[in-house]
């Protein structure tokens, strides 16, 4: 069974890490990506156990909103509350930096993860999908799901 992992804020990590983790839980791992977004980010968490076993990168404005992106935890440890550690974690971060807003966006799946797990709220919110194409005049999609 694995131990208990360490968690740290900013962290020293590597895309090597990234890119292993990701692929671990069948994700789509993209070399250089972590060099390109660590520098917009107010931190990360990690959970090391010999290991990366999990992360979650806080992006942020530059002022009162951050949010929560990425998170992961490698399947051979999940379902221990590494996930909900590293969110724990993040929040306070994110309040400590003077952030008054922690958002995210997660699927319907995860969503006693979110709410229950971690204590995020419901909210209204809007998206549109750019790869997609622009709205329309009246703001609707072009191309809906």
């Amino acid at each position: 069974m694995p131990g208990t992992p360490t968690y740290r804020w900013r962290g020293a990590l590597t895309d090597a890490d990234l890119l292993d983790l990701v692929a671990s839980h069948g994700g789509r791992p993209a070399p250089g990506w972590w060099p390109r977004v660590r520098e917009h980010s107010l931190g990360w968490v990690t959970a090391h156990d010999d290991l990366l076993v999990g992360f979650v990168n806080v992006a942020w404005d530059g002022g009162d909103h951050a949010f929560l992106l990425d998170t992961g935890t490698r399947p051979s440890h999940q379902r221990r509350g590494i996930g909900t550690a590293l969110v724990q974690r993040a929040v306070r971060e994110a309040t400590a930096a003077g952030c008054e807003w922690l958002h995210v966006d997660f699927l319907p799946e995860l969503t006693s993860f979110y709410r229950d797990a971690c204590g995020f709220r419901p909210t209204e919110a809007g998206l549109v999908h750019l790869s997609r194409g622009r709205p329309r005049e009246d703001g609707s999609d072009p191309t809906p799901p």
